[in-house]
């Protein structure tokens, strides 16, 4: 039997509904570590003028 691995958030048992969280409540934290940058995905640096440059 496996074992379920515990909300990624606060570390309580998952819910079906809301997997891989335990509730609304966690998704939505997860969501807004998101949208304030809580969160990064590892690549090289870009500076500001490569951003720009890239939009044209």
């Amino acid at each position: 039997m496996t074992k379920s691995r515990p909300c990624p958030i606060c570390r309580k048992p998952r819910s079906e509904e809301f997997a891989p969280f335990c509730s609304a409540r966690c998704r939505d934290r997860d969501l807004a570590s998101w949208f304030n940058e809580g969160y990064a995905i590892p690549g090289p640096a870009v500076e500001p003028e490569d951003e720009l440059r890239d939009e044209d």
